[in-house]
């Protein structure tokens, strides 16, 4: 069933929990997400970035998800993922399609990325769409996104309240060490707690965590004995994410652990069954391996209803 941004995080607050947000691109990953979310009775925030959007359309992904979410008890909120196009965002508000929208202005400038962000969230909540605001900047590339590490920049917690406060923004996304994309760390993830709890202290509506994929060691294992060349692939480690969690982390974006699953399932079957053409088959064995991570991912955020 479809529900609302404002009302899972609400929920994940009141038991400190967090919410797991899984990026689809096609009718497998998104079969994968619900499925997950069914086997562990589970909220979860089924996302779609703009790169996602230009390969499947805004339309045929909003179709899929809100057949599929009539069809099932877990909660789901679908949600426009990283829109850095004002444009792109303001399509998806007036679509119908979207409960919540996320606008990325960790580009602009602390003036620009809060006129713009105010601008939107008016116009979201006038047509019942909750907005995910951004402040700070997270390295990394991942589809469009893509910022140098010279230009990332942490989160300031006084300015985080001043930018929530003055826009009215529904969950803040905030630059606390974490990366984009499957390259993050060469060593152990090393997030700025400290600065965390102060942002946590400093504001009252939920935090979100972006480039948190853990790139779990058996799916990598699996994916380079079947071909992939990701040897040098790291991501943040459990523990971590538990301890945001513990800090006031309420929504976690995850998207380059499912695609490293969705990869390892395809290139497995593949190898394993090299006369077998029928593509069902293959996207079929990344859908469920896609499953086993979604599941794990949220045993970790502690979200079972």
């Amino acid at each position: 069933m479809l529900t609302t941004l404002p009302y899972l995080l609400t929920r994940a607050e009141k038991g400190r929990y967090a919410v797991g947000a899984f990026n689809v691109y096609n009718l497998e990953t998104i079969q994968a997400v619900i499925a997950a979310a069914e086997a562990e009775k589970s909220p979860v925030i089924i996302q779609t970035s703009e790169a996602a959007i230009k390969y499947a359309g805004m339309e045929n992904l909003g179709a899929l998800i809100h057949l599929m979410a009539k069809k099932t008890k877990v909660p789901i909120v679908f949600h426009l993922d990283h829109g850095k196009n004002e444009k792109l965002v303001i399509e998806a508000i007036k679509s119908g399609w979207y409960g919540s929208v996320m606008f990325d202005g960790s580009a602009l400038s602390y003036k620009e990325n809060l006129a713009t962000t105010k601008r939107l969230v008016k116009l979201g909540h006038a047509n019942g769409v909750a907005v995910e605001a951004e402040l700070g900047a997270i390295a990394g590339i991942e589809d469009f996104v893509s910022v140098e590490e010279r230009n990332a920049h942490l989160t300031d917690p006084k300015q985080a309240a001043e930018f929530v406060f003055l826009t009215d923004c529904d969950a803040l996304a905030v630059a606390v060490g974490t990366k984009h994309g499957a390259y993050k760390f060469s060593g152990e993830s090393k997030l700025d707690y400290k600065r965390l709890k102060d942002i946590e202290d400093a504001i009252e509506i939920p935090l979100v965590l972006h480039g948190a994929s853990g790139v779990p060691e058996s799916i990598k294992t699996t994916a380079i004995k079947y071909g992939a060349k990701i040897e040098d692939a790291k991501g943040v480690a459990d523990q971590s994410i538990r301890r945001a969690i513990s800090l006031g982390i309420r929504k976690i974006n995850i998207d380059t652990d499912l695609r490293i699953a969705f990869n390892a399932g395809v290139r497995k079957f593949l190898k394993e069954n090299p006369k077998n053409i029928d593509p069902r088959a293959a996207l079929g064995a990344g859908r469920d391996l896609m499953v086993e991570v979604v599941r794990q991912k949220i045993k970790l955020f502690g979200s079972r209803i």
